[in-house]
């Protein structure tokens, strides 16, 4: 579990998180939704440690990653899995190569150790004997898999995404869903997703934050969502005819 509480960052005079508290639940699915210059990916890599914050507390399992030293945030980042926006992928380094660097720089698992694992993740993920292709060689819904595979590498405990979905068609989009899912689930991972897709927010939203202009302006479930009468939320979730369609029939 992951317990953000009273989350404020500035650059400049510019306010872009305001005293947020939100707790990112072990074995599920937490997303961190809202519109372009929200702040939800400066959320994010406050986070993770990207970003310093100028004021609050981000509780690992109770370990503040805002007042670790540097080897202990070294510690904290093993157990830490990525996906970047796009993937975000060694183009020079096969798939193999991308999924072993994070064992290369944390461990010193022999040559075999490395090999059997990069075989897990790749079955993992559904994605067999690619190992010595090339980003370049692959499609966009498999470069996001290597990601995942990439960020399950050292097993980790806690699990981010920023935008999976991005660029993806409707239907890969679903398998990358599921795959988030059942990572999360079969690994009991605390897992927190940004995203501005609503397929996936109804899709795996168990846990949600919607943020506005900085400020957590809503929190609840993929149920709750077609039961609030938070005008921003609703502006942003049901923009859509489609999803406006689906919360008539709902109420």
């Amino acid at each position: 579990m992951i317990e953000v509480i009273g989350l404020n960052k500035t650059f400049g005079n510019k306010h872009v998180l305001q005293g947020i508290d939100f707790t990112i639940n072990k074995g599920m699915c937490n997303l961190v939704i809202g519109q372009s210059g929200s702040g939800k990916s400066v959320f994010l890599k406050s986070v993770v440690g990207l970003h310093p914050v100028d004021q609050g507390q981000i509780l690992y399992d109770g370990r503040d990653l805002t007042k670790l030293k540097h080897n202990q945030l070294k510690a904290l980042r093993k157990e830490i899995g990525m996906v970047f926006q796009g993937g975000a992928l060694f183009n020079s380094s096969t798939v193999e190569e991308n999924i072993k660097y994070p064992m290369d720089v944390f461990t010193k698992w022999s040559k075999k150790e490395k090999q059997d694992r990069i075989d897990f993740c790749l079955d993992r993920v559904n994605i067999q004997n690619s190992n010595h292709l090339y980003p370049s060689e692959i499609s966009g819904g498999m470069q996001k898999r290597v990601a995942i595979a990439r960020a399950i590498a050292l097993n980790p405990k806690y699990l981010f995404f920023d935008e999976p979905n991005s660029g993806l068609d409707p239907v890969t989009a679903i398998v990358i869903d599921d795959l988030i899912q059942e990572i999360t689930k079969e690994f009991n991972i605390t897992t927190m997703v940004i995203t501005h897709d609503m397929n996936s927010v109804m899709e795996i939203g168990e846990n949600i934050m919607f943020v506005y202009q900085g400020n957590k302006w809503w929190e609840g479930n993929k149920s709750m969502i077609f039961k609030t009468d938070n005008t921003e939320l609703n502006n942003f979730v049901f923009a859509s005819d489609l999803f406006k369609a689906i919360k008539t029939q709902v109420s």
